[in-house]
Order: C-alpha cells, then sequence, then structure tokens
C-alpha cells in the first residue's frame, strides 16, 4: 500500500510537480497569512491600487489590501470548505451506496431513484434556495456542497458494492448469523472505502470550483472574509486597470485544481482502476 501510494504521488514528474505544488499551496495557506506584516483586512493608504513590489508581493487591491495575504487567506477558506464538503460526502455516500448495493431490489432501485431525483436539481438553485431561507452562512456552502457532492460518490460504491457482495467471505459471514446490517457495517464498507476514498479526492477540486463560482456570484464567502471566488469575483471586475488583481488569485487557484486532479487520477490508477460508476 505505501509503496502504491508512494508511486501514485511521486511516481513520475507529473506526480512529483503536482505533489510539491500541493505541499507548497497547503504550507503557504497555513503560515503567509501569519508571516506576512500585512494582516487580509490591513489597509495600506500609501499602496491602494499598486502593481507588484517588495512591500506588496502581488500588489493590492482597489481598497490597499494586501493581495499576497488575502490570496492565502482565500487558500484556507476555499481548502477548508472543499475538505468539508468532501468528508460529509464520504460520510453520506459511502454507507449509501453499499445499502443500495447490497440490499439490492426495490430497496436498491428506490434508493438510486432518489439520487437520480437529487440530480435533477439545479445545484445553483439550491444554493439560492438556502440563501433566501436562511442568509448568507458559510456554514450553509457547507451544507448546500455537502449535500450534493455525496451522489457521485453512492454511486461509486454500489457498483463496487454488488462485486463485493459476490465474494466467499460475505456468504461466510451471513452463515454466521450476522445481519444484513452487521454485514454492510463489518465487512462491506470496510472494504469498499478504500476506492471510495480514493474517488473522493477526485470531488475535492470539483468542490473548490463550485465554492469558487458561488462565491464569485455573491452568494457564498462575504466580506471582509475572503476566498478564491471572491477574489476572482473583484479581480475580474478591476482586470482593464488592474490585471494583477485577478492573475494572481486565478493562477493559485488553476494550478490548485490542476494538481488535485492529477493526484486524483493517479491515485484512481493505483487503487481503484476498474471501479464502476453505475
Amino acid at each position: 500500500m505505501n509503496r502504491t501510494l508512494q508511486r501514485a504521488l511521486v511516481g513520475n514528474g507529473l506526480a512529483t510537480a503536482a505533489t510539491v505544488t500541493l505541499v507548497v499551496v497547503v504550507a503557504l495557506a497555513i503560515v503567509a497569512p501569519e508571516l506576512s506584516p500585512w494582516d487580509f483586512e490591513d489597509v495600506d493608504w500609501d499602496s491602494i491600487d499598486t502593481p507588484p513590489s517588495g512591500a506588496h508581493w502581488f500588489g493590492t487591491d482597489g481598497i490597499g489590501r494586501d493581495l499576497f495575504t488575502r490570496t492565502f487567506e482565500g487558500a484556507r477558506i476555499s481548502l477548508a470548505i472543499a475538505l468539508a464538503a468532501t468528508s460529509i460526502s464520504m460520510l453520506i455516500g459511502i454507507p449509501f451506496g453499499a445499502t443500495a448495493g447490497y440490499l439490492g431490489g426495490s430497496v436498491d432501485q428506490a434508493m438510486m431513484r432518489f439520487v437520480d431525483m437529487l440530480y435533477a436539481i439545479p445545484f445553483i438553485f439550491l444554493v439560492i434556495l438556502l440563501v433566501v431561507v436562511f442568509g448568507r452562512n458559510i456554514i450553509l456552502l457547507f451544507a448546500a456542497l455537502g449535500a450534493v457532492s455525496w451522489l457521485d460518490l453512492a454511486r461509486i460504491v454500489r457498483g463496487q458494492t454488488l462485486s463485493t457482495k459476490q465474494e466467499a467471505f460475505i456468504d461466510a459471514a451471513r452463515m454466521q448469523g450476522l445481519s444484513q446490517f452487521q454485514v454492510i457495517g463489518r465487512h462491506i464498507v470496510p472494504n469498499v472505502a478504500g476506492p471510495a476514498i480514493v474517488y473522493g479526492t477526485l470531488t475535492i477540486p470539483g468542490v473548490i470550483l463550485a465554492e469558487s463560482f458561488i462565491s464569485f456570484l455573491g452568494l457564498g464567502v462575504q466580506e471582509p472574509s475572503t476566498s478564491w471566488g471572491v477574489l476572482v469575483a473583484d479581480g475580474a471586475a478591476a482586470i482593464h486597470s488592474s490585471p494583477w488583481q485577478l492573475a494572481f488569485p486565478a493562477a493559485v487557484l488553476v494550478v490548485t485544481l490542476l494538481s488535485f486532479n492529477i493526484l486524483g487520477d493517479r491515485l484512481r490508477d493505483a487503487f481503484a482502476p476498474g471501479t464502476s460508476v453505475l
């Protein structure tokens, strides 16, 4: 397992570059806002809307805030939301898919039709509905993203379960008198959790992108907090006069998404090459 993981993360030049990139981004998200002389809310009245310089490596925004600090403060928020939503998707998707696949029959059909029904609800409509009912709250962003990101994972786990439940050790567990839910909890879930977690890593970039899109529309993270979506939205508004306000946050976002996708694909190929999503 350790050798397989090592090959997936640093098995070739592209994987190594992606791994190093993510380590650097996460490290900067943790330490940069603390080590910088500028807080993400501080205003430098002598450097309002200025390009990159020795004092402000990424320049400043339209009200004089340090863009380097705000970019990696935004990374904290975006990555935290992505990890939280991905964790929620695993907590829901793995047991849901395992139960549907193992029980089969009408239960399986009913559970998967429920998944299909949720697929039919536009994601942005769900976000708008939550904002209208409960107001703008970052906790709602966790809930909205987690509420839809488990759907793909449930289908993947169901496909794995349909194969796993035919194994001899499942028959042995039944012969020992275990109930259906005991078999699911003790034998099915542990055996499908590995591939499911690997595929879960592929949801992280999707959640980051979704959060950025929501915040870009003004429905997500609100001032004075920031995220990559907020920064991209602000930068897009000032692209003609101050292109650095868009260039740096967007570049960090794109590089992070690309790195997650590369490593997610590598992990999937290493640990779950034949997983079905049907």
